[in-house]
């Protein structure tokens, strides 16, 4: 690996202590990565807030042309970092390739935004004056990425920022950090100045971040991962009272109604289930079919499961990888093995293959009973676990009962009905008549315990900025 050290104001510092990266498929070691301390957070500080002053000071054009080249030199080396995903994170190559042109995305639809902050002046009707509002950089934000998108996660964080005109750290997952590590010389190439953008892989993750959330300097935190950390995150936040963004947990439902094209219908929930083998909080998690077509339903997604080739993601021919971590695939292996003895039933997978490499096979379990725990928690790998239902007002309430409101996916050909549906779901997103919302344009995140604030969008890039008011009179 050609970058394994901190990445801090434009250079490369190696450090005593240092961490493993290991290779999912094989169990192999891939790299030995430098572990920031508290004196390397302070340099990266020091250097963003340097950094930040002559960037917020350029126009929003000369920020967004920044930006855009970064998408161009990003996209011009797609492959180079599908193969880097794929070799620290263990998906399969085509899974790695869609996140790699959806992590490039970000940068030019923020290259677009850059030049979109805009205010208003306008009458205030009682007093007379003048209301002038404008948005302004926040100041420094810290952004905790985790290991399921190595690229994706990191670049739907930076780009917003940068086009806010923000200074930023980055502390990538220990799983992963590899590939945030290897966009810093895409970067510079692009024009990002030096000390703008700092990466600090640690395995000292909680002491590192709670000593920059108390920092006076830092005014944002962004953080994608689970709602458990997520709240721990929040306490630390609250000190400072610094601007949260939370990208939090999921427990996505999807709702396959009688009348659903059942092609749609197992092409969505393969796209929901499948993508990243499952290891996205956006994940299908909770599968209600209508009991008048489950029995088809459950007979086509099982065909579609069995027929997906499990290996190493390096091979073309591969559509699923290995899960991040021996913990994780254990976790999954309990889910399934607690459903089972609940009730539920196997329709394929569900065994550990011998060998090295943390796979799990694509599994389908029907019959789940409400009490099984991949029911109430997120599963987090290939496991599709099917319930039924008849009455519309039931389903639903089983939907949102969870503390989880990310996303939820609805497949029916009554588009009236649909949308009606959708709008009693308590969920920040959802996916009609498809399994896949992620997307650069739209305003991803979600209610309840599934975060704060929206990526992407609009909205995201204002996370970034604050909203000042002048009053004025002319």
């Amino acid at each position: 690996m050609d970058h394994t050290d901190l990445y801090i104001n434009g250079t490369w510092h190696k450090t005593d202590e240092r961490f493993d990266v290991i290779n999912p498929a094989t169990e192999q070691v891939l790299a030995s990565v430098a572990s920031a301390g508290i004196a390397d957070a302070d340099a990266a500080l020091d250097a963003a807030q340097a950094a930040m002053a002559g960037w917020a000071a350029r126009t929003p054009r000369q920020r967004s042309e920044v930006l855009r080249k970064a998408w161009e030199l990003m996209t011009a080396r797609l492959d180079h970092f599908a193969r880097l995903i794929t070799l620290e994170n263990g998906k399969a190559g085509a899974d790695a390739r869609g996140e790699a042109t959806y992590a490039a995305e970000f940068f030019r639809w923020f290259a677009e935004e850059a030049v979109r902050a805009d205010g208003m002046i306008t009458h205030a009707p009682a007093s007379g004056a003048r209301i002038m509002v404008q948005h302004k950089p926040a100041g420094l934000a810290v952004l905790i990425t985790p290991w399921n998108y190595p690229a994706a996660m990191g670049t739907r964080k930076i780009a917003p920022a940068l086009a806010a005109g923000c200074g930023v750290i980055i502390k990538p997952a220990s799983e992963t950090p590899l590939t945030m590590l290897a966009l810093m010389p895409l970067l510079e190439e692009a024009g990002v100045p030096a000390g703008l953008v700092n990466v600090l892989p640690s395995k000292k993750t909680g002491a590192l971040v709670d000593h920059m959330l108390h920092d006076p300097r830092v005014r944002v935190v962004s953080f994608t991962g689970s709602t458990g950390v997520g709240r721990k995150l929040l306490k630390s936040a609250a000190d400072q009272v610094l601007k949260p963004a939370m990208e939090l947990g999921g427990n996505a439902p999807v709702i396959v109604f009688d009348d659903a094209d059942m092609d749609v219908a197992i092409e969505g929930t393969m796209l929901a289930k499948m993508r990243n083998l499952g290891e996205a909080c956006t994940a299908a998690n909770r599968i209600y079919v209508h009991e008048a077509v489950a029995p088809e339903f459950t007979r086509r997604l099982t065909a579609a499961m069995s027929a997906l080739v499990v290996g190493d993601g390096t091979d073309a021919s591969v559509d699923v990888g290995p899960l991040v971590n021996a913990a994780t695939r254990d976790k999954v292996a309990e889910f399934v093995a607690d459903a089972l003895a609940k009730g539920a039933k196997l329709e394929c997978g569900g065994v550990v293959p011998e060998g090295r490499g943390f796979f799990y096979p694509p599994t389908v379990l029907s019959n789940v009973p409400e009490t099984a725990h991949c029911v109430h928690d997120e599963i987090f790998g290939p496991v599709a676990a099917i319930q039924t239902f008849t009455e519309q007002g039931d389903v639903i309430a089983r939907a949102n009962a969870t503390e989880y409101g990310l996303v939820a996916y609805v497949f029916s050909g009554d588009f009236k009905r649909a949308l009606q549906v959708c709008e009693r779901l308590d969920y920040g997103m959802v996916g009609l008549n498809r399994g896949l919302v992620s997307d650069p344009a739209a305003p991803f995140g979600g209610t309840k315990q599934s975060g704060l604030g929206r990526e992407g969008g609009h909205e995201g890039m204002l996370e970034f900025m604050e909203t000042q008011y002048i009053s004025a009179s002319w």
